[in-house]
């Protein structure tokens, strides 16, 4: 992908920059696929009139290709200027630069010829004759490619955008329905301790605050895994106000990359159901484990808990977590995350694998 970051649209009109990069090597390779293949076709077709297929395919995709990647070079770097404006006028000018594009070149090749076929001193039969039998059918075909191409971008771009769109909302959607849970677990720990504690009680409210500013108070559905793992930690401060000795959480994620980017509120509902349902329900307690790893573009992270071999109790709430982070990954990394559960009858441990994307370094990220 080109590193060069995107131009916002004009106000009102988002859908001005629906243009392709054609920066990009693998768009070039396509341009130039298809230049040859078109020009394979052309040939193929006029071989019944010339006779002559290896010289018409020669005369074909040599202007073919001149023109498809000049034209691809003047939209690269036109681009980021088409960008900037209207989506009616980055149209007419993408396809004015188009049309300009086919007329220079077949000038160009008409008045070579003429001058190639002078100083031979008669006519070759590579170059073209007339002039406006020439260049008015490729000003035409010209059009035609170029208004279908333009056309195509338009479509690709909108149906990329609405698939985009409702992905987005359903990853707001399912973190909507476990913010609440979050919210109301926390409030309920900060209750009980204003009647016990009161100092303690104030330092869960600071630690609350926090949480609202990573995470209540933005509706960002991707977040730094260093923010995600910072949001865990305070839930962790939160419920050892409450369960004190009992709760021992042992972190190693100091491999991590702290810029990759995840979805939101990924790693503390696993926090909060293995010491709601593997810590809580233990007299003497016990202690959650914090494993992440990095490595071949993969992260990993795993969260285990002790369970009780006398109390097995129902885990509803843990299967709803576990079935919504499951479904935002695969929101936002289709078809190549996943969620795996291993219950060995002492231990109860939940793996989330899914691909590291590099995120803006932060000045001041620790592990």
């Amino acid at each position: 992908m080109s590193a060069e970051p995107p131009v916002p649209a004009p106000a009102g009109d988002e859908r001005s920059s629906y243009l392709p990069d054609f920066c990009e090597p693998h768009a070039v390779l396509a341009v130039v696929l298809v230049a040859a293949l078109v020009a394979l076709v052309l040939a193929l077709a006029r071989q019944s009139v010339s006779g002559e297929l290896w010289t018409e395919l020669a005369r074909t995709s040599s202007y073919l290709l001149w023109t498809t990647l000049l034209t691809t070079a003047l939209l690269c770097r036109m681009r980021p200027w088409l960008a900037r404006r209207s989506l009616r006028d980055s149209t007419l000018m993408a396809m004015g630069i188009i049309v300009g594009t086919v007329a220079l070149v077949s000038e160009c090749i008409y008045w070579f010829g003429l001058s190639w076929d002078a100083r031979l001193g008669a006519p070759s039969g590579l170059f073209p004759t007339g002039h406006a039998a020439f260049l008015l059918p490729n000003l035409f075909i010209g059009a035609i490619v170029g208004g279908l191409a333009l056309r195509y971008f338009y479509v690709s771009n909108e149906w990329r955008r609405s698939v985009e769109l409702e992905a987005r909302a359903r990853v707001r959607a399912l973190q909507a329905r476990i913010r609440p849970h979050f919210l109301y677990n926390s409030m309920n720990t900060i209750a009980a301790l204003t009647r016990t504690d009161p100092a303690r009680a104030e330092e869960a409210i600071e630690d609350l605050a926090d949480l609202f500013r990573f995470t209540l108070a933005e509706s960002r559905p991707q977040i730094s895994l260093r923010e995600e793992l910072e949001v865990a930690r305070i839930y962790q401060r939160i419920e050892q106000l409450r369960l004190g000795p009992r709760l021992t959480v042992r972190w190693d994620v100091g491999s991590l990359p702290p810029n990759a980017v995840v979805p939101g509120l990924l790693l503390q509902p696993l926090l909060e159901n293995a010491i709601g349902h593997g810590i809580e329900p233990l007299q003497e307690g016990g202690t959650v484990t914090v494993v992440g790893r990095a490595g071949d573009g993969m992260i990993s992270l795993e969260v285990a808990n002790p369970v009780s071999r006398r109390a097995r109790p129902a885990r509803p709430g843990n299967r709803m977590a576990l079935d919504n982070i499951r479904q935002r990954l695969e929101l936002v990394f289709p078809g190549r995350s996943s969620v795996t559960v291993q219950d060995d009858g002492d231990a109860y441990r939940v793996t989330l694998n899914f691909p590291l994307v590099p995120g803006p370094a932060a000045s001041g990220d620790e592990q």
